[in-house]
């Protein structure tokens, strides 16, 4: 398969901020998006039993937490960037972690057959989908029926005042910590220009429901800032 121009650019990009990924996280969001990893991992602990497949799971950190969620399943973490998951094997063997196991897989064409995941879960990935129907619908074809699909991303928070503030820190001081901290000023200045040409939540849920999936539902935390979605298979 011919890989498409946008998918390419974002894998590049990736590749690039790699060794600098989980710096800059905790920068972003004040060591947040560890608590919102967890969220989402915990949502999956009603999923049906059976192995978990964490998509675009770049260094691990949402495959480790639904592993601390759900004890007994196997986690399946896959990315398209080889250099995360070398960051992500990195952090595995530090932590002594056997049951969370990597392999390099494009969301867009998952290499596994249908209904074989309990649950599949991603955390900023939805948004850089260069076919977000396409995406869907692969979660839903490799999640057992009665199986859970559960996305995290970034979203405006459309709340008066705050949207403005929060449109400010994002659109010109995220690009200056990029620049400075992981030398890629273009990596995080695409970060919220893909926020911004992204579907909000209801839309976002929309697209789920329109990919087969049901009871989908969505929350809001991070002041706003961070939309959990979940739908069933």
């Amino acid at each position: 398969m011919v890989e498409r121009e946008p998918a390419r650019a974002v894998r590049e990009m990736f590749t690039r901020i790699a060794g600098r990924y989980d710096v800059m996280n905790s920068l972003m969001t004040g060591g947040r998006h560890h608590a919102w990893r967890r969220l989402a991992a915990n949502a999956v602990v009603a999923a049906p039993p059976g192995p978990i497949l964490d998509l675009a799971t770049g260094t691990g950190d949402l495959a480790l937490a639904v592993r601390a969620a759900r004890p007994a399943s196997t986690v399946v973490g896959a990315d398209f960037s080889e250099a995360m998951l070398r960051e992500a094997r990195s952090k595995l063997a530090r932590r002594r972690e056997a049951r969370v196991r990597l392999l390099a897989a494009d969301a867009l064409t998952l290499p596994f057959h249908d209904r074989t995941f309990a649950a599949v879960t991603s955390a900023f990935l939805v948004r850089n989908l260069a076919d977000l129907a396409r995406g869907l619908a692969e979660m839903r074809r490799v999640a057992v029926p009665g199986g859970l699909v559960v996305t995290l991303d970034i979203t405006r928070p459309r709340v008066p005042g705050w949207d403005r503030i929060f449109g400010f820190y994002f659109r010109r001081i995220v690009p200056l910590i990029g620049a400075l901290v992981a030398g890629d000023r273009a990596a995080y200045t695409y970060l919220p220009e893909s926020v911004e040409r992204f579907a909000s939540p209801p839309g976002l849920a929309d697209a789920m429901r329109r990919a087969g999936l049901r009871d989908v539902r969505y929350r809001r935390v991070g002041l706003g800032t961070i939309a959990l979605h979940v739908g069933v298979a």
